[in-house]
């Protein structure tokens, strides 16, 4: 079985790792600047998960830690996927206190619906009820315009 240790905060996760994935690897953030990444995760509750003092897993919350939450930026390294790491790091969350009193958590994902399925995720319950921006490589955009993505 893995060695997992779960940590919290952003003052404990590698964010140059967790850029590089996001940046090279993500199908949702490919080429996003270091200083978006860097900020995002100022502004969430971060999980990772550690293997022998390596990060091989994050996770971040965008809550108001009240009344809801969005999950956003979740992975693990292929290499350790499929070991439970995932569900490490979601346990984690859904444990906290401030995580049990929302009213509302939510994710977007195109391949991992088994997973929080599992985590009692479900589909929208009235889909024609929420509406959206969406703007997916506004921070490519931004970073051809010469605009700081900050």
């Amino acid at each position: 079985m893995l060695d997992v240790v779960i940590k919290t905060g952003k003052e404990n996760m590698d964010v140059e790792m967790v850029h590089r994935y996001l940046s090279e690897e993500s199908y949702w953030a490919k080429g996003i600047s270091y200083s978006l990444v860097d900020n995002s995760l100022s502004n969430s509750f971060c999980v990772g998960a550690f293997s022998d003092g390596k990060q091989i897993g994050f996770g971040r919350v965008i809550t108001d830690y009240y009344t809801f939450g969005w999950f956003a930026d979740f992975l693990v390294l292929p290499e350790f996927q499929g070991r439970g790491v995932a569900k490490r790091m979601l346990s984690n969350i859904l444990e906290q206190p401030w995580s049990k009193r929302l009213r509302r958590i939510m994710l977007n994902t195109s391949t991992a619906h088994g997973l929080y399925r599992q985590f009692q995720f479900k589909d929208l319950r009235n889909p024609s009820y929420i509406l959206e921006i969406y703007n997916p490589d506004v921070h490519l955009q931004l970073q051809q315009e010469g605009e700081s993505a900050v």
